[in-house]
């Protein structure tokens, strides 16, 4: 996302720095700027004419996400603290704290997963015409993310246990894609039992069921 201004300053120095600090960029570095317009001083201060620049500074596809997320937040007038951390692999973390917030979670992280979509498509759409670097956006609201994966751990080696001892398989319920990690992750550590998964990418449910190992 490319943001635009026009500043008037004593200086372009001046200018510049101003330009910086409307546009949110870290450093004079990051922007790009055209001189409209070379300062002068006049006579005895008299007829001195401000500097003009025209600056630009392309915004990185994290920082789109990070909007996206603020903007929803202001339109529906939801108070809460909005931060962005580096995670693994070049993730970036956009974490949403506040009481309030907690109405973006919904039933199972359902609306945080669709927040957390749009927010990746805000990241890494096309600017004029051209695509970027792919980023990779986690969305969290309230400590959800760990507490429901803390969860679903408890849940895989509960129905492990089932299976093992009815020698049974056991059949959880659709997940998204996440979520199915989660499980097959943990189910990993457990000997006698693995995992697979079955059904339509909307509906995908795990399976988890017993190995010839944990067999009798």
């Amino acid at each position: 996302m490319k943001k635009e201004v026009i500043i008037s300053a004593k200086s372009i120095e001046e200018a510049v720095a101003q330009a910086v600090a409307e546009l949110g960029a870290p450093s004079a570095d990051a922007i790009e700027y055209t001189v409209l317009e070379e300062p002068k001083k006049g006579l005895f201060g008299l007829g001195a004419i401000n500097a003009k620049i025209s600056a630009t500074y392309t915004v990185g596809g994290e920082l789109s996400a990070l909007a996206f997320i603020k903007q929803v937040l202001a339109d529906m007038e939801i108070e809460a603290e909005v931060e962005m951390t580096d995670g693994e692999n070049g993730e970036k973390r956009i974490t949403v704290s506040g009481e309030s917030a907690a109405i973006l979670i919904g039933h199972h992280g359902e609306t945080l997963d669709s927040l957390q979509y749009l927010a990746s498509l805000a990241a890494n759409k096309r600017v004029n015409g051209k695509k970027g670097e792919y980023v990779r956006i986690a969305v969290d609201v309230e400590g959800y993310r760990a507490k429901r994966e803390e969860t679903l751990r408890a849940l895989a080696r509960r129905m492990a246990g089932r299976v093992l001892k009815y020698k049974k398989s056991v059949m959880l319920e659709p997940m998204n894609p996440y979520e199915r990690r989660i499980i097959h992750s943990e189910i990993q550590n457990m000997e006698g039992v693995s995992t697979n998964s079955i059904g339509s990418e909307n509906n995908r449910k795990v399976i988890i069921f017993l190995t010839t190992e944990g067999e009798e």
